[in-house]
């Protein structure tokens, strides 16, 4: 009896070793969750970025998404055997310090089949500089974790074939595109975790404003506050000492310059939505900011009778004749069911610029858009700081809730919105504000749309019931 006891608290004693050990275990597993981590892990997208303050928990995202893979226990993706991946890292002492070291505290020790070094002892792994990790994967064979850094050089990240590449803080861009090579072969994974310190890079291009359109691009922000796991005390007492671009950065992981952004208060996660049918009492006008050369952007805007604007459409193109956008509007105003007067004519407001003859000297392009079937009022109001504090005002009001949407179908405007920076004299950049200026217009213009007489429609009863569902849940 005395050995089965004895064995019984020597397994008792090795679980609860195991248990100790187990800090994969117990990553997002308590009371106090971190949301933001949890969305990255579920996201589905193959280019994966998490933009966040120091602090914030962003590399923890990195490391436990690199050892689910290795290990073969991802819980939200396919997983597979004998999976091969790099952790990529600004220098050796970086890795050593932070990527290694994460990785290593996640790595259960049985979970480790062998460990291969640049130097130091695999031993004591934890104060060299890792080469290789081999990690047992639960559906048999061995997976490889391999250790780069950056100051190697691109030529020493060419070859390998690979599953996935994580990259703790910002890779320089030519060793960024040579291991997006490395991974598409394996129709594997690119994900990151950084802290924006260097400015406006090509990664604010490529996967902020994701200039290129690529569907499987994905970020998050993440900042102090989304930290279960940080004292509010302590947040409060750092955020006083920093000024607003050093904020701006090392707490929220925004990229910005010292010039900072126009429109900080747009946030894409509130102010952008999915579209739904515009009823037609609430369409209002096409608001056009006309462009031969430079792009004309033209959106259609919508608004309730609570007052918050919809911009539910665009179109956005350079280089076509106004023969060409209008023929465009009107398409794409026939797919939206956009109303139109009794002579079949299209409502819009442009840029008074637009009553400038054209080149050919005997007619406006406000003109040429009436013989279109377009009535574009060219009497808007341009003033620019006046127009800014309208769409600021519009994108937070009192309440703290916005009063202006933006379909998801209008990537140019949503992009203006995230890249749109202070200039020097206290002027914007003039670049890449088409959509802008035309949204400007509009909500300048003044808002007005009235009650009909007679019931609610259908959609306004809808919403009554979400708000009333939403307000007996506490919110």
């Amino acid at each position: 009896m005395d050995e089965i006891l004895q064995k019984i608290r020597a397994i008792e004693q090795e679980q609860a070793r195991r248990k100790r050990e187990d800090n994969l275990a117990r990553y997002n597993a308590g009371e106090r969750r971190h949301e933001k981590q949890l969305a990255f892990h579920r996201c589905q997208k193959r280019n994966r970025w998490v933009f966040g303050g120091n602090r914030s928990g962003k590399t923890e995202c990195g490391a436990v998404e690199t050892v689910w893979m290795a290990r073969g226990i991802h819980p939200y993706r396919p997983n597979r055997k004998d999976v091969f991946g790099w952790v990529v890292s600004p220098t050796l002492q970086v890795q050593r310090d932070v990527a290694q070291r994460k990785i290593l505290f996640y790595l259960r020790p049985d979970f480790i089949e062998d460990i291969v070094m640049v130097s130091g002892r695999k031993d004591a792994p934890m104060s060299g500089i890792v080469d290789q990790i081999y990690v047992k994967n639960v559906f048999g064979g061995t997976s490889v974790i391999g250790f780069k850094s950056c100051e190697m050089g691109r030529e020493r990240f060419q070859g390998s074939s690979l599953d996935f590449v994580w990259f703790d803080e910002e890779p320089p861009e030519d060793i960024y595109e040579e291991c997006r090579m490395r991974v598409f072969d394996r129709a594997g994974d690119i994900f990151g975790t950084m802290t924006p310190l260097k400015g406006l890079t090509f990664l604010y291009e490529d996967i902020y404003l994701n200039r290129r359109s690529d569907p499987e691009v994905w970020y998050e922000f993440m900042e102090w506050g989304d930290n279960p796991f940080l004292s509010p005390a302590e947040i409060e007492q750092l955020t006083r000492t920093m000024d607003e671009t050093t904020l701006q950065s090392r707490r929220y992981g925004k990229f910005c310059t010292r010039e900072g952004l126009v429109y900080p208060e747009f946030d894409e996660s509130v102010h952008v939505i999915e579209p739904f049918s515009v009823p037609p009492e609430w369409q209002d006008v096409i608001s056009i900011d006309p462009g031969l050369k430079n792009p004309l952007a033209a959106l259609w805007c919508a608004a309730d009778y609570d007052g918050n604007v919809y911009v539910v459409a665009e179109h956005y193109a350079a280089g076509m004749g106004v023969d060409e956008h209008a023929e465009a509007i009107s398409r794409i105003s026939d797919s939206l069911g956009w109303k139109r007067d009794e002579r079949g004519r299209l409502k819009a407001i442009i840029d008074r610029a637009a009553e400038a003859k054209t080149l050919n000297g005997r007619r406006s392009v406000t003109e040429l858009f009436y013989e279109c079937g377009i009535l574009a009022d060219p009497r808007v109001n341009k003033d620019v700081f006046a127009g800014i504090a309208e769409v600021k005002r519009y994108l937070r009001r009192g309440n703290g809730m916005p009063d202006l949407y933006i379909f998801s179908s209008c990537p140019n405007l949503i992009r203006e919105f995230k890249g749109y920076f202070w200039g020097s004299g206290e002027r914007p950049v003039k670049e890449n504000d088409h959509g802008l200026d035309a949204i400007r217009y509009y909500l300048m213009r003044g808002v007005q749309n009235a009650r009909p007489s007679g019931g609610r429609s259908a959609i306004e009863r809808d919403k009554s019931r979400r708000i009333r569902r939403l307000r007996r849940r506490g919110f």
